[in-house]
């Protein structure tokens, strides 16, 4: 029998016999030759091959959540690159990968490794191929260019949340040519008719009896394209409007005509209503909003300083109707049916108890979800419960990966677009942290019954809470960096006493509550709910008010944030000590954030809102008129957490009626920076005197060709080709979000 360790050893390729006359040279010649040809390289890649192969084979995984993360892979490649030539080539190297993969499976020695390539290349293609037909199927052209026109419009959906009515339409009007540059005047002149979706906002003087779901009206209105994001990194609202379906969105601006009035039957929005009026017929201020939030989903008028409390606590999650509030919903309705049938054994011997339990549970959960609005959010988190409620019905694991990948890929075959939300991204990293933690062998056996007293138990159960919490916390600060520039730090500490808060105490009583007044009995009710939900927001103020509570960041790169989201992934879907290799990607990506510049100088796409860093914590704004949203989100993409300053105010710089001019220095490099403030016509030979002696010239309105600057002139045409931007002035680097954002064609 030959020797297992000689067959182990992989031999050399033969070399050819010598030819006559062939000396020592030339034969070593010819076998250097040999060796270093292509033959080589298939060998290296042969071994390479039998290397994952083996390492496959050694480590069982599931292959169900590996399938949802190449899915969502290939909904986010399609969202961050640019156009279809990108879109077809990585389409095309889905199919020669798959192509490449079927004479591995054939040679019979690689299966896993070709099933793995196979599967990852199909799945990939098809999260690609359907957010790509969701948007040919759904996406409308935006307009040209803001304008106020006359419309005629059907009325599809109204929306009454207290503060504002927003009117879902389906509009008609002849005031946008196709052709029309952005920017341009808008008005009544050129372009034919053109049928569109639309949001407007409806103020409250110009309401009428009529305007419900059906109405026909005409109007005059002020309409604008979805708005790209502010700054590299903000918000985009016109990749999520492009999935509504929307061309435009604005305000009535003048008086309506009723054509045809709309019916009034009775609709769902119309429960939601007068559950908010009843609500806070018994609650008020900040605690009647949450309560209010709780019942309808409808975000009430909270204080905003309350608001802003609750999001640093790390209590946001409270005020978005997700898998929190859906799944108390479903677990207290089981739980209640499940033991009122066991009290009734001759009715329990005959019915199968957790199937009817987990029934009653899903017809809970769906009508909470219809009754709050029936976001995405709220459906992809009933979708969850139930599934995990079918696991309990069937004597299955609840909370298993492979049942978190199913839900997953159900929300992304209705909601591809959801992959690039915050959302979508917390919610499910969340679950995959508390599954994958679950799993881990310290932890069980931290966990694992045994005898002991009650205190103790309940020490133990506290400590887990705590240990998941941090985890989460831990793994969605990156999420929450970068779709928000801020995350709060104590939040699992907080957490801990505010999440009983409101589904043990807060929730049932509210329910109880609501039941109760049907008999005019809830008053005891109502004022354990706003106790309750009193405490929660003192929490949340407290919490806040900790020194160094906070995190705020710029943006963050996208192969920091990839880095992070892939070690996070390859931790939580291993099991065994291999698990740990994604630490490693994880360390990588925290040198990354910890690398971030916060920009010296941020300019929204309109030109209109400027921010200067270097002030402290706070942040020397530009930004004209009353609204806060600007000079917020100039703070957030920051990374900051202080104030803001206007600039007229600050004393490094000096403003005319017509301009504000400050010096900047950082690193070493002066930096002479002039701010447009008016559209006065000014005297060209001044301006261009004035451009020769600055650096930075910045404007919301085209500056003439004399003014030149030194470096840059950043004026109305320039911002109409690159949207926002922010300059680091120490390197001289410049983003813009037509860089950062691509050429789709919601966007630029």
């Amino acid at each position: 029998m030959a020797d297992p360790a000689i067959a182990r050893t992989a031999l050399p390729p033969a070399v050819p016999p010598a030819a006559p006359g062939e000396t020592g040279v030339t034969r070593a010649l010819a076998k250097a030759k040999w060796q270093g040809g292509p033959w080589d390289s298939l060998g290296r890649l042969s071994s390479v091959q039998r290397t994952i192969e083996q390492f496959l084979m050694a480590r069982p995984f599931e292959r169900g959540p590996w399938l949802a993360v190449g899915y969502a892979a290939g909904i986010a490649a399609w969202a961050v690159l640019s156009g279809p030539w990108q879109w077809a080539a990585i389409l095309a190297l889905c199919a020669a990968a798959v192509a490449g993969a079927v004479p591995l499976a054939r040679d019979g020695r690689f299966d896993h490794l070709a099933q793995a390539i196979i599967a990852m290349a199909l799945v990939l293609a098809a999260g690609l191929g359907t957010i790509w037909m969701k948007s040919a199927l759904v996406g409308s052209p935006p307009i040209a260019a803001p304008a106020t026109v006359m419309i005629g419009a059907r009325i599809i959906d109204r929306l009454d949340d207290g503060a504002v009515t927003r009117l879902m339409l389906a509009a008609r009007t002849a005031g946008f040519a196709k052709g029309q540059a952005k920017g341009q005047a808008g008005g009544q002149a050129g372009g034919a008719d053109r049928a569109m979706l639309v949001e407007v906002l409806l103020p409250h003087p110009l309401d009428q009896p009529g305007l419900l779901p059906g109405a026909i009206f005409t109007a005059r209105a002020r309409l604008a394209p979805p708005p790209p994001p502010m700054l590299p990194g903000a918000h985009d609202f016109a990749f999520v409007d492009w999935f509504r379906g929307l061309s435009a969105t604005g305000a009535i601006a003048g008086p309506i005509t009723v054509i045809a009035p709309g019916h009034a039957p009775w609709r769902l929005g119309d429960l939601r209503a007068a559950l908010r009026d009843h609500v806070l017929g018994h609650l008020h201020g900040s605690p009647g909003a949450i309560a209010v939030t709780l019942v309808t989903g409808e975000h009430g008028a909270m204080d905003r300083a309350d608001a802003q409390a609750m999001r640093d606590a790390g209590f946001a999650h409270l005020l978005a109707i997700g898998g929190l509030h859906v799944g108390a919903v479903i677990g207290a309705v089981y739980w209640l049916v499940f033991r009122a049938l066991a009290l009734l054994p001759w009715l329990a011997l005959r019915v199968r108890v957790p199937l009817v339990a987990a029934l009653a549970g899903a017809l809970a959960g769906l009508g909470y979800a219809l009754i709050t609005g029936g976001q995405v959010p709220t459906i992809r988190a009933g979708f969850v419960a139930i599934a995990v409620l079918g696991a309990l019905a069937l004597g299955r694991d609840p909370l298993s990966m492979r049942l978190l990948a199913g839900a997953a890929l159900l929300v992304m075959l209705v909601w591809p677009e959801s992959v690039m939300g915050a959302s979508f991204q917390m919610s499910f990293v969340a679950v995959m942290v508390v599954i994958a933690l679950r799993s881990a062998e310290a932890v069980q056996a931290y966990a694992r019954h045994r005898d002991e007293g009650r205190a103790m138990r309940l020490l133990r159960h506290a400590t887990m809470l705590l240990i998941g919490g941090l985890a989460i916390e831990f793994a969605l600060m990156p999420v929450a960096l970068l779709h928000f520039h801020r995350a709060g730090i104590y939040g699992a500490w907080a957490n801990l006493l505010a999440i009983p808060l409101v589904t043990l105490v807060a929730m049932p009583a509210l329910a109880l509550a609501l039941l109760l007044d049907l008999v005019g009995a809830g008053a005891p009710a109502w004022w354990i709910t706003g106790k309750a939900l009193g405490w929660v927001l003192a929490i949340a103020r407290d919490t806040a008010a900790m020194p160094g509570a906070v995190t705020a960041m710029p943006t963050i790169p996208g192969w920091a944030y990839a880095l992070w989201l892939a070690g996070l992934l390859w931790l939580a879907l291993w099991s065994g000590r291999v698990r740990l290799w994604g630490l490693g990607p994880m360390a990588l990506a925290l040198g990354g954030f910890a690398l971030v510049p916060v920009p010296d100088i941020l300019i929204a796409g309109d030109g209109k809102h400027i921010g200067i860093t270097g002030a402290g914590p706070d942040l020397v704004v530009l930004s004209p008129g009353p609204g806060r949203f600007a000079r917020d989100t100039l703070l957030e993409a920051a990374g900051m957490t202080g104030s803001t300053i206007p600039l007229e105010a600050w004393p490094g710089a000096r403003c005319t009626h017509d301009f504000c001019a400050l010096v900047l220095t950082r690193s070493g490099r002066r930096t002479v920076v002039m701010i447009s403030r008016s559209h006065r016509r000014l005297d060209e030979a001044g301006l261009a005197q004035a451009c020769a002696q600055t650096d930075l010239v910045i404007a919301d309105r085209a500056l003439p060709e004399s003014c030149r600057p030194r470096q840059l002139r950043i004026d109305a045409p320039l911002l109409a080709r690159t949207g926002g931007m922010t300059i680091d002035l120490a390197n001289g680097t410049v983003r813009t979000v037509a860089e950062t954002g691509g050429q789709h064609v919601w966007g630029w």
